[in-house]
């Protein structure tokens, strides 16, 4: 036996109408095609239904029997499939994003500001972690999607680029200076004679600008370390040492008294990603979120 839900609804069509020609009108089929459901329900059950006359479409004590247990099967799975719609519905509207403390704490704030205006109808919900920590937490699907630089991708996740930012000096401000100028510009040849701070040595972003600085003699990894971009720009206005960072650190930094300057010769490019499980749905609240924050990036990095 394998009774069908369309069976079942066709059995209490007939049962609650009394009647092939208004339950089907009511099951929006033809009648044909509600009794061809009646019959194979018939032939499966291995009894008779209904008891037809020209006038009248009864139960058959059989019939009687089976309506309670049919009614309770659809009422139940009626039930579980509007508490499963609800719980979709909700969280298609709940978008839940990993990041970085400092992407977290200067770049995301703006971003929420505008996608919420846009989109009241969607919850952020905001995760601050470690960059190992944001992809265990999309990997395991308690985060929708993670940012930050991964300049691999893990396993198990798609990694897409969203904006780019250049490797910058950040330095402390000259005694005289009444307030921060605007970033400028600066060779990686300024920082030969600089009393260097830095990220640990195996932080992948630190990888890159040790490359850089060795081309210029200066790649020593018994510099003075910091896990964090918040603590390193706090080191160079307490006057010491300077550093190197991205500039999605600019908004952080201009809350500080330092200066800022894009190092070039060469100009050094590092891509910002999104990350997602892979194979997850990507939801409209989703994909407005990234349009939103593809779109605000280049200003927060000048």
């Amino acid at each position: 036996m394998n009774l069908s839900t369309r069976q079942m609804r066709a059995f209490l069509q007939v049962a609650r109408m009394g009647n092939f020609t208004r339950a089907a009108e009511q099951a929006h089929i033809t009648q044909a095609g509600l009794s061809i459901l009646i019959r194979e329900m018939e032939r499966q059950l291995g009894c008779r239904l209904f008891d037809r006359t020209t006038r009248v479409v009864s139960l058959t004590p059989a019939g009687r029997r089976l309506l309670p247990v049919v009614e309770r099967l659809v009422t139940d799975l009626d039930d579980v499939a509007a508490e499963l719609g609800a719980e979709g519905d909700a969280a298609r509207q709940t978008l839940r994003i990993a990041a970085t403390p400092l992407v977290s704490s200067h770049l995301l704030p703006r971003v929420f500001t505008t996608f919420r205006a846009a989109h009241p109808q969607v919850s952020l919900r905001l995760f601050d972690a470690d960059l190992r920590d944001v992809e265990a937490m999309v990997a395991a699907g308690d985060a929708d999607v993670g940012l930050g630089f991964f300049f691999k991708a893990a396993v198990g996740l798609e990694r897409t680029p969203v904006g780019r930012f250049h490797l910058m000096r950040v330095a402390p401000c000259d005694g005289d200076e009444e307030e921060p100028p605007a970033i400028g510009t600066a060779p990686w040849s300024v920082l030969r004679s600089a009393e260097l701070l830095g990220l640990p040595p195996g932080n992948p972003i630190q990888k890159v600008i040790d490359q850089h600085l060795a081309t210029i003699g200066r790649a020593d990894a018994q510099r003075p370390a910091f896990n964090f971009f918040g603590t390193l720009i706090s080191m160079v206005e307490a006057g010491f040492g300077t550093a190197v960072m991205p500039t999605f650190a600019l908004a952080a930094c201009r809350r500080h008294r330092v200066r800022t300057d894009v190092l070039t010769k060469p100009k050094v490019g590092l891509d910002f990603f999104r990350i997602t499980k892979r194979g997850a749905h990507e939801t409209e609240a989703m994909q407005a979120f990234v349009a939103t924050l593809e779109k605000a990036l280049p200003a927060l990095s000048r």
